[in-house]
């Protein structure tokens, strides 16, 4: 079986200047397929052009890579199919936000509104249709993907001190039905290991064989690509080639990301200041 070049990108955020440093790098990297893993939108100022590129770079069928990726001059790159999830804020733009603090509940009636502003009418309806029909959670030949864990795709966070928690991660590990699974949701990246072990990347690390089996399985948090909150600043995602995976982080213009978001009133500033903190 061949395993396409992956890109495991999660936690856009509507932060277009981390999801295109982010493409291009993979781009770069030899990346031919892209899987996002949920959180597209949300507490960032372009929620709209990041689910445009997104929908385009994650199609399920053949396609090609946004012309807004690509350099002055440079020719279409194909793409083979890839995938998107559901993650707990476009469940949220779906359905409700009350279970979320203040800043995250005003950045998602923000985003709603962002939406439902889009001019063209086609465009705008793409938008919601798109939304109404991604899943939390999928599989191909090798991997399970999920935004946030194996148990609870949505809204289960996973954090370096759940490796502790013997029960919360049996659970996680007891419902995968693939010996890898990769996630998002806490911005964090690691690897966790059924047998209790936990890797915390440093900045670009690997490439790293997983080394996983039926008896060790393994779950990948990819971190974030518009919001990291590891108090490192860089955008973090994951290159997989179905057997190793590599963490990357990258330096990004976060200054213009947070000028963005101060320019927008309805976006509290704490979602501007924590893109220059890393948390």
């Amino acid at each position: 079986m061949t395993y396409f070049t992956t890109a495991i990108i999660s936690d856009l955020h509507g932060n277009i200047q981390a999801v295109r440093t982010a493409v291009r790098d993979a781009l770069a990297r030899g990346a031919r397929r892209f899987i996002c893993l949920g959180d597209v939108v949300g507490y960032g100022a372009r929620p709209c052009e990041s689910l445009s590129i997104v929908m385009q770079l994650c199609s399920e069928t053949k396609a090609s890579v946004p012309d807004c990726m690509l350099e002055e001059g440079e020719g279409p790159i194909e793409l083979e199919p890839g995938l998107c999830l559901q993650g707990n804020h476009e469940h949220a733009l779906l359905n409700s936000a009350e279970d979320f603090n203040p800043k995250a509940r005003s950045a998602i009636e923000w985003t709603k509104d962002a939406l439902n502003a889009e001019t063209d009418r086609e465009k705008k309806f793409a938008y919601w249709d798109y939304l109404d029909g991604i899943e939390s959670r999928r599989t191909d030949d090798v991997a399970l993907f999920a935004h946030g864990s194996p148990r609870d795709p949505v809204r289960e966070y996973l954090l370096p001190r759940d490796i502790r928690d013997a029960s919360k991660m049996a659970a996680n590990f007891e419902a995968m039905d693939r010996n890898v699974c990769f996630v998002g949701h806490s911005h964090v990246p690691a690897i966790y290991y059924e047998g209790g072990r936990i890797f915390q990347p440093q900045g670009v690390d690997g490439p790293y064989g997983l080394g996983v089996s039926a008896e060790n399985k393994a779950i990948v948090n990819v971190g974030s690509v518009g919001q990291p909150r590891d108090g490192d600043n860089r955008l973090s995602y994951v290159m997989f080639d179905g057997t190793t995976v590599t963490f990357i982080r990258l330096e990004y213009d976060h200054e213009q990301a947070s000028a963005q978001i101060r320019a927008i009133p309805q976006l509290p500033d704490f979602l501007a200041t924590r893109l220059a903190e890393g948390r």
